[in-house]
């Protein structure tokens, strides 16, 4: 079984990190969102929503918002475009509608809360988390959410930050993912949330954490950075992008606990469904693009 989880991650790192690095943004952007398509059935599939309309809703609906989002730009374009025909032809004076280009960036906000949200909740009362009773629409309000800005926020990090950065964050969750793996087989005692996830334990995440500050410390000298501000804000970035993504594993474990399920499916031979790999990508993300971004305007200097 470990041979087999072995061979398919090293195949999919491999496709993962020629895609980072080979493809343009938009392709990149594309190969995402088909990635994210593919977990959304699952997702689906999760919480028991079998009517083919229904799911053809469902689907509807995450597309359109992926192209609406791909095409803000484009669009703010073409609004700008008759309003200043509008303003010209009746005499009124308008802001230009083409400054709220950055306004997506504002919904890293309420994702960075729904997962520390969800984390203070498993944390605290992961039974309360496999008893919470939500509708199906509900449930697929969430999806739509996580799964989207998944998406959006890994192609941003793709067109505003480069292929080096979006490695940096792959790479970091893999490696947390590997050593929270090897530290918990090897030390772990102390289960970190029996309830929903048996396995995991708490020096597990001690390890991840701790790959956490030693992939900081490899990019700080690999990008050569001088400030000790901006040495610090990487590793805590890190550290808390780590922790982030822990705790979205164990989300996505209490969905399939609640669906009486061990995998999210059977695509990837020795890992299940394609959720069992993204569902720590899925969580991170928001907060890593967040923290770059934040980063890059020099709110912490």
């Amino acid at each position: 079984m470990l041979k087999q989880r072995i061979i398919t991650a090293t195949l999919l790192a491999t496709l993962v990190v020629l895609a980072v690095f080979e493809l343009p943004s938009s392709y990149f952007s594309l190969l995402i969102a088909l990635i994210v398509l593919l977990g959304a059935d699952e997702w689906l599939d999760l919480t028991k929503v079998t009517s083919i309309k229904k799911r053809g809703v469902f689907f509807a609906c995450l597309i359109g918002s992926m192209l609406f989002i791909h095409f803000w730009t484009q669009l703010l374009e073409a609004s700008a475009g008759i309003l200043d025909y509008l303003a010209d032809k009746y005499k009124f004076q308008m802001e230009d509608i083409r400054n709220q280009s950055g306004i997506l960036e504002w919904l890293a906000v309420p994702s960075v809360l729904f997962w520390v949200l969800a984390m203070l909740v498993i944390r605290n009362s992961p039974e309360g988390a496999l008893k919470l009773e939500l509708s199906a629409r509900k449930q697929a309000i969430i999806g739509w959410f996580i799964l989207l800005m998944s998406w959006m926020f890994l192609s941003r990090l793709h067109v505003f930050y480069g292929a080096e950065m979006t490695a940096y964050f792959l790479a970091l969750i893999w490696v947390a993912d590997i050593a929270a793996y090897f530290t918990g087989k090897k030390w772990g005692t102390t289960k970190l949330s029996p309830e929903i996830s048996p396995g995991k334990t708490v020096q597990g995440m001690y390890g991840a954490l701790g790959s956490a500050v030693l992939c900081a410390g490899i990019l700080i000298l690999v990008m050569k950075f001088q400030e000790p501000m901006v040495m610090a804000d990487f590793v805590l970035l890190s550290v808390l992008t780590v922790l982030i993504s822990i705790y979205g594993d164990l989300f996505f474990s209490a969905v399939k606990r609640r669906a009486n399920v061990k995998d999210s499916g059977t695509l990837l031979p020795g890992h299940g469904g394609i959720l069992d790999r993204i569902d720590s990508l899925i969580a991170a993300i928001p907060l890593f693009y967040a923290g770059i971004t934040l980063e890059a305007i020099g709110l912490f200097q």
